[in-house]
């Protein structure tokens, strides 16, 4: 992630600059601090234009490498001095560590220097497309409100429509299968909001299971949905087995709708079925899931629904409502346009990306032709296809938003994640710049805008004021965050198939703890005392977490800048529970 390294390197020697502290300024000069901050705002312009210019992406990547590596060594190297100097106390180390951490700053200066200078000289073939700052601007709002556009799904709607109605008396269970990114959650989505359907039941409640099941957080929305007297913060202190009884108490003798988005286990819809009694007053259960046998187990009796891929036609009336919505496609992009739509084989969430990617670059027939490509070098399955073109619009993302989309990577799959916290961590990471006299947080709201105008963020609710609350990550988005995360070094994700050890985060930059399914805490042995970690952000993104000898485990990582436990309990105590 090279934009983002030579910008918290920047903000490291930026800050020297302004304090002008004595402690530094008596063994280390001036220019060496300005000579190797204006070397890596070169770095970051060069990184701005070229990322645009360079029509070969496995080029761009090569350089971003470079420039990465470098950069994450000069800051590690700088901040350990500067450390060195801050816990010192006699006065004689002190100055000893001043005078080393002059003579890394000289070294970090000639390095970066070199490089910039090395990378200056490359030639690139310059051709047109919007600067990063006028992408952001012209259409920010442009799809915030337009998710769950449905196309070619009628058949599909009406076909669940009839099953939901139908009337048999028993408690059915209507599963919809279909790989992921062909818009299962967006059908179920469409039926669930529907008038009809929400006036013939009583008690409605949606749940996303995701591939590591929570029983507890599944127990807490669907409490959330059907006892709205129960406050967040009472629910949170009743066992599972409470928490099952209220939503059995409040759905007995009434008429529900259940839908549970996202199966993966006939493990997790056995522990959730047993809670919804069968009272032969036509409830229903819809559920969405890629695996047949999951929905075989599920409906044994009744044949499942296969989602299908859009035609052509449907393709390319997706495509054209969400590029350009009442617009007519220029007939000179026509026939090239046709050609990159074929080449997503009909599966909707491909064909939003690719409409979000070239939503952003100047509607010209080079530009478009390059995109097509791009496109036509991809073979395989129609997943591995979609990965493909998820992974190319990340490739076309402009620097200062690439960090911002594969972090939202660290958070767990299919949660409701909330904007306000996303915005503090991207500020708080370094994430976001200051632009045009705007506060960071107005920034980091657009930038937000632009990606899920992008397709590749979903938003979620709103507040009352029309800013946005929450917002989510399609879980194919999620892998290719996590992929490149790790890939570049960037951040790396720990989940609960994770072997949570100190190796296991010891040399990586930023770790994202995503726990609190099959964890209930974070025990912190004493062999882990002594660690050095080059990790400068530790946050814990997990439901309900315990984490014991949290000042243990903190101390550990000697180059700590962000720190967030706001999701989690946690014990200040250095003694170990037994």
């Amino acid at each position: 992630m090279a934009y983002a390294a030579t910008y918290s390197l920047m903000h490291t020697l930026e800050q020297l600059l302004q304090c002008k502290s004595l402690l530094i300024y008596r063994s280390c000069i001036q220019q060496h601090l300005e000579s190797a901050f204006q070397s890596l705002s070169s770095l970051q312009v060069f990184l701005e234009y070229t990322s645009k210019e360079i029509k070969d992406i496995e080029t761009l990547k090569t350089i971003e490498k470079r420039i990465r590596d470098i950069v994450y060594k000069a800051e590690e190297r700088v901040d350990s001095a500067l450390r060195r100097i801050i816990i010192l106390v006699d006065q004689q180390k002190r100055e000893r560590a001043c005078k080393s951490f002059n003579e890394e700053l000289q070294k970090v200066e000639k390095e970066v220097d070199s490089l910039r200078k090395e990378l200056m000289e490359i030639e690139f073939i310059k051709h047109g497309t919007k600067s990063a700052e006028a992408s952001t601007s012209t259409s920010s709002k442009r799809y915030a409100t337009e998710q769950h556009t449905v196309v070619g799904m009628k058949d599909d709607f009406n076909t669940i429509l009839d099953r939901l109605t139908a009337q048999t008396d028993q408690l059915t269970v209507i599963p919809v299968v279909g790989m992921g990114g062909i818009g299962k959650t967006t059908l179920a989505r469409k039926v669930y909001d529907d008038s009809t359907i929400r006036y013939r039941f009583d008690k409605h409640a949606w749940v996303t299971i995701s591939q590591v099941y929570n029983e507890r957080q599944i127990l807490l929305e669907l409490v959330s949905s059907i006892s709205q007297d129960k406050t967040d913060e009472s629910n949170q202190k009743m066992s599972n087995d409470q928490l099952a009884e209220i939503v059995y108490r409040g759905v007995i003798g009434r008429r529900f709708l259940i839908v549970i988005d996202d199966l993966w286990s006939t493990e997790a819809l056995d522990q959730i079925q047993r809670i919804f009694p069968n009272e032969n007053n036509r409830s229903r259960i819809l559920l969405t899931t890629r695996l047949s046998y999951v929905a075989d187990y599920a409906s044994p009796d009744f044949p499942h629904h296969n989602m299908s891929f859009l035609s052509f036609d449907e393709s390319w009336i997706l495509f054209t409502e969400r590029l350009l919505r009442e617009d007519i496609c220029p007939p000179h992009l026509d026939e090239i346009g046709k050609h990159i739509i074929q080449q997503c084989r009909g599966l909707p969430l491909s064909i939003v990306v690719v409409a979000g990617l070239l939503g952003k670059i100047d509607p010209t027939r080079d530009n478009w032709k390059k995109v097509e490509e791009n496109l036509n070098s991809f073979f395989g399955t129609v997943s591995e296809r979609c990965q493909s073109i998820l992974s190319l619009s990340y490739s076309y993302l402009p620097q200062y938003l690439k960090a911002c989309f594969l972090y939202v990577g660290g958070f767990p799959e299919d949660m409701e994640i909330g904007v306000s916290k996303l915005i503090k961590l991207w500020i708080a990471e370094l994430f976001v710049r200051a632009r045009s006299n705007k506060k960071l947080e107005m920034v980091a709201e657009e930038y937000l805008e632009e990606l899920i105008d992008r397709s590749l963020i979903l938003a979620g609710t709103r507040r009352a004021n029309g800013k946005m609350k929450t917002c989510k990550i399609h879980d194919l988005l999620r892998q290719l965050c996590i992929r490149e995360a790790q890939i570049e070094n960037f951040v790396h994700v720990l989940s609960d198939s994770d072997h949570i050890s100190s190796e296991s985060i010891k040399y990586q930059r930023r770790a994202m703890l995503s726990l609190g399914n099959h964890w209930n805490h974070l025990y912190v042995p004493r062999h882990w005392s002594g660690l050095t970690s080059t990790t400068s952000s530790l946050v814990f993104t997990g439901y309900s977490f315990q984490v014991y000898l949290m000042p243990q485990f903190v101390s550990q990582f000697k180059l700590l800048k962000v720190l967030d436990v706001s999701s989690i309990n946690y014990s200040f105590s250095w003694e170990e529970q037994e």
